[in-house]
């Protein structure tokens, strides 16, 4: 297939749907990683057209779910100061911290400005040379080169007016905490093509052999989903475990090497805290010590910030796959776009916000 129609061809989403239906003989349970995907998933009725014996669960490959409330505390705090333009994301800017956002921080006098590319926060500090400029990093591997290239552009041109507060996760030891609890009902992958373009997917093969999981990269169109939960089912039924990669127009197995380059230059990994499931080792990415200069929360000092969860939201259970989104009692009531508990719930990949928005009210 060459052009993007073909990966919403009904007829062609069809027959795949045939053959899934055709092989399945016993209940299966696969986790699509990326909320891109469960969005996909939902808004095409595509776990409703499965056999019944097949159940998807939704991951936490939403890095704006997954970002740490204190992390968003500490985004208050610093947006709040006098002489800082904070910028961001778009999605980022109504997630709630612990008794406000970014939008109400704008609202009361902060510079918060939504940009559109790190780069683009770094010609901010180029034109802004008495103000400290701050951009909120949040992401996976996937956005991880751009907002690495950004610290080394500011690096190169001497701009010590730039920072980055940032919460970067990892995928693969998300995967493994996932596997590894005695609550895991995980027995197959849908992974997120966007990650592993960037980072390939040869470090999934370990995974794979280890906890006799398949795991298949997958991409974001119906076809595409379609396609991965066939790949991941034909494994399953016969009893294999390796990695196989659905989406052939994006991934190599060893990925993107110049971005890797750009990440491993000003990144170094380390353990992590995911909002509403707890600290992972080695799942995040931190500033190194030589570029200590751009690591906002350094700079700003609220590294010392920490922050409870809210009791009444489950979206760490939801992210686990461990519970669908319309099983949380304050789905869709004390829980809404508009006033949400947690990030599942306002963020554009958020599993709460896709049922939601599509109007499931059950699996």
């Amino acid at each position: 297939m060459k052009y993007m129609d073909e990966f919403r061809d009904p007829a062609v989403a069809k027959e795949i749907l045939k053959q899934i239906h055709a092989i399945v003989t016993q209940p299966w349970v696969i986790m699509e990683i990326c909320g891109g995907q469960t969005h996909s998933i939902i808004r095409n009725g595509i776990d409703q057209l499965l056999p019944k014996k097949i159940e998807l669960v939704h991951g936490p490959g939403c890095p704006v779910c997954v970002t740490p409330l204190e992390v968003i505390d500490r985004a208050l705090v610093i947006a709040s100061r006098p002489n800082v333009i904070f910028t961001s994301f778009g999605d980022m800017l109504r997630v709630p911290g612990s008794d406000k956002d970014l939008l109400m921080v704008k609202s009361e006098g902060g510079d918060v400005r939504i940009v559109y590319s790190p780069l683009e926060a770094v010609q901010i500090a180029r034109e802004n040379p008495d103000k400290e400029v701050v951009f909120f990093a949040v992401g996976f591997e996937t956005t991880a080169p751009g907002n690495a290239m950004a610290i080394d552009t500011a690096h190169r041109e001497g701009l010590s007016n730039f920072s980055e507060l940032v919460s970067h996760v990892l995928v693969p030891p998300a995967m493994e905490a996932l596997l590894s609890s005695p609550a895991n009902r995980v027995q197959g992958y849908l992974a997120a093509g966007h990650v592993c373009t960037i980072m390939g997917w040869e470090e999934y093969e370990p995974i794979a052999e280890k906890y006799k999981v398949p795991i298949v990269p997958t991409g974001f169109e119906p076809v595409d989903v379609l396609e991965g939960i066939l790949l991941v089912v034909k494994q399953l039924e016969v009893g294999e475990h390796k990695v196989e990669n659905q989406y052939l127009r994006s991934v190599r197995r060893d990925g993107n090497h110049h971005a890797q380059k750009v990440i491993s230059k000003i990144f170094q990994v380390k353990n992590q805290k995911w909002r509403g499931i707890g600290e992972i080792p080695v799942s995040g990415l931190g500033v190194r010590q030589e570029f200590s200069q751009y690591d906002a929360a350094k700079k700003f000092s609220v590294e010392d910030i920490q922050t409870n969860e809210p009791e009444e939201c489950i979206s760490g259970i939801v992210l686990q796959g461990l519970k669908k989104p319309h099983e949380c009692p304050a789905f869709g009531t004390l829980c809404i776009p508009e006033n949400p508990l947690g990030a599942t719930m306002v963020s554009s990949e958020g599993a709460c916000a896709a049922y939601y928005k599509y109007q499931r009210i059950r699996a």
